[in-house]
């Protein structure tokens, strides 16, 4: 900002040659402040974009943390496209922004005020003139950016639409396949970028009339100044090279309103992009904080007391209705019942997904909420119908969550989970990758993967959600074997369609429409002719009405 200051003292030199020693001494002091300035340049390139990548990094592991700490019924609720496009795509599009636009932003804002106190400096009349035809430059980016900002927001939404096709169809490729219908998910792709590029167009459109008009005014704003200085230095009110030394001014004070111009829609849409991103940082999650009970002997004794529960938007419907049971050390429960009694709603009750309206749960005397979340979790396992493994080898997913563990210790569990035979004989044991899902391997490999991460855990409450439909007849039994023998010390919550799988239970409770109906000993519950009767009848009749294998079991 200095070089149109000894411009103008050149300007100055040439027309009287009064001092010349002025025009060596401009000479240097432009070189020398060239190169100071060239310097500082570097410095602050180099501090702020390190700071930037800083920034995005941590603002983005932030997000996914802040996801991570939401109830499982917020997942249920969100679209998986929509999470993953705010977490990645619109954290990465705020990043960019803010790494170059708010970096140019700062400094023509900054330099435009420096310059503006030297044109006070030089001519206070021009530059009030300057003054009065600034609001006009300065009234078309605040209207353009909310503008920007807007269709920012609905660009991001419709890329998030986009994505959520994407995501769903390649986790569902292969119904997609075996229905024939990759035709049609192509277009329902194409269908949703068509529209993105619609806002895109518009936004486009937007941003190119606000620079056209951005440029019209500035031009004006010059002719306007050339004329009105000219009349000055003729009238004597400053001299020639103080007019050169305003109009570079003039014109460097232009470029950096012109570049607070372009660059301020650009900030707006990055804030636009940040809005969704902050909705997740600021989000409170939509059940009790876990508390920080962990003690070193935990006994395994659950009771659910009296709990009323409906799913987040269902309150008309409730899935649970006054259920009370208990799950004692050293025994066996079993839950049956119809599809939709509430079995369901119950384990994810007992895993702390959701919280009930009504009643309680407790584990030895205290409530799962006074409980530590790794330590409840650690104590009370869940191995479900379909277990999702992931893209890792078998070890880590055997010792998911554990941290380091021994191949030994893996092994073991694997043993006891009957798995260790099928991955023994993979071409790379337990470092075999399973794919995205676990989809490299059988259902039922799956399964004993499950029961082999649950088991390593060693928990105090064993939950197995149909854990073994999958399994072969021999798997089965092993798995059966190591629940009833080695149940010392453990409570068991067993869920089973096949009733067969239930006879050696110590308790079975019957589940119907959210209530308990019946609870008792296998021979208890036949004699009494009840609902846990009529299930085996029905199982028994489908049977031999041609039914499954699994209920021919039965």
């Amino acid at each position: 900002m200095a070089i149109p200051f000894y411009t103008g003292r050149m300007t100055d030199w040439i027309v009287s040659e009064d001092d010349p020693s002025a025009f060596v001494q401009a000479i240097w002091a432009m070189s020398l402040i060239t190169i100071g300035s060239a310097v500082t340049e570097f410095v602050c390139d180099f501090l702020y974009n390190g700071t930037m990548n800083r920034i995005h990094t941590r603002i983005q592991s932030q997000v996914f943390s802040s996801v991570l700490r939401q109830e499982i019924a917020f997942f249920h609720a969100s679209r998986t496209g929509d999470i993953t496009s705010r977490v990645t795509a619109n954290t990465e599009a705020m990043s960019e922004a803010l790494s170059e636009k708010l970096n140019w932003l700062m400094w023509y804002g900054v330099r435009g005020v420096f310059l503006f106190g030297l044109m006070v400096r030089v001519s206070p009349r021009l530059a009030l003139f300057t003054a009065v035809g600034l609001p006009l430059i300065l009234l078309v980016p605040k209207l353009s950016g909310k503008l920007h900002q807007s269709l920012a927001q609905r660009v991001q939404e419709s890329l998030a639409k986009a994505n959520e096709v994407a995501v769903e169809t390649f986790q569902a490729m292969a119904t997609v396949r075996s229905f024939a219908n990759e035709e049609g998910a192509a277009q329902r792709y194409a269908q949703r970028l068509q529209d993105t590029y619609r806002l895109n167009q518009g936004e486009a459109a937007a941003y190119a009339a606000s620079m056209w008009t951005n440029s019209l005014s500035g031009l004006a704003l010059k002719v306007g100044i050339l004329y009105y200085g000219g009349r000055l230095v003729t009238a004597g009110g400053v001299s020639t090279g103080d007019l050169v030394t305003f109009v570079l001014y003039e014109m460097q004070f232009t470029t950096a309103v012109e570049g607070l111009l372009s660059t301020y829609p650009s900030v707006q849409k990055a804030v636009g992009s940040s809005e969704k991103i902050f909705e997740y940082m600021e989000r409170t999650p939509q059940i009790s904080p876990p508390g920080t009970l962990a003690p070193p002997d935990l006994h395994g004794h659950l009771q659910v007391q009296d709990v009323w529960f409906a799913y987040p938007g269902r309150d008309d419907a409730p899935a649970l209705k006054g259920v009370s049971l208990e799950l004692r050390p050293g025994e066996v429960t079993a839950l049956v019942g119809p599809s939709g009694a509430g079995k369901s709603a119950l384990v994810a009750l007992l895993e702390r997904f959701y919280e009930p309206q009504r009643g309680r749960l407790l584990l030895d005397g205290r409530d799962l909420r006074e409980y530590e979340h790794q330590y409840l979790h650690r104590q009370v396992a869940l191995v479900s119908q379909r277990p999702v493994l992931f893209a890792r080898s078998l070890h880590e997913n055997i010792a998911y969550g554990l941290g380091e563990c021994s191949r030994q210790e893996v092994t073991g569990a694997a043993r006891r989970a009957n798995a260790h035979g099928f991955i023994d004989r993979l071409s790379q044991g337990y470092d075999t990758d399973v794919g995205e899902t676990g989809g490299q391997i059988s259902g039922g490999q799956r399964q004993g993967v499950a029961i082999a991460r649950a088991l390593l855990r060693d928990p105090k409450v064993l939950i197995l959600d149909d854990a073994t439909s999958a399994l072969d007849t021999e798997s089965q039994l092993w798995v059966e074997r190591e629940v009833y023998e080695a149940r010392a010390g453990r409570s068991v919550l067993l869920i089973a369609h096949r009733l067969s799988a239930v006879e050696r239970a110590d308790r079975i409770v019957v589940l119907e429409a959210g209530q308990v109906r019946e609870q008792g000993p296998h021979a208890e519950l036949l004699a009494r002719r009840g609902c846990y009767w009529r299930l085996l009848q029905t199982q028994l009749n489908g049977a031999e009405g041609g039914g499954s294998g699994e209920d021919g079991g039965a």
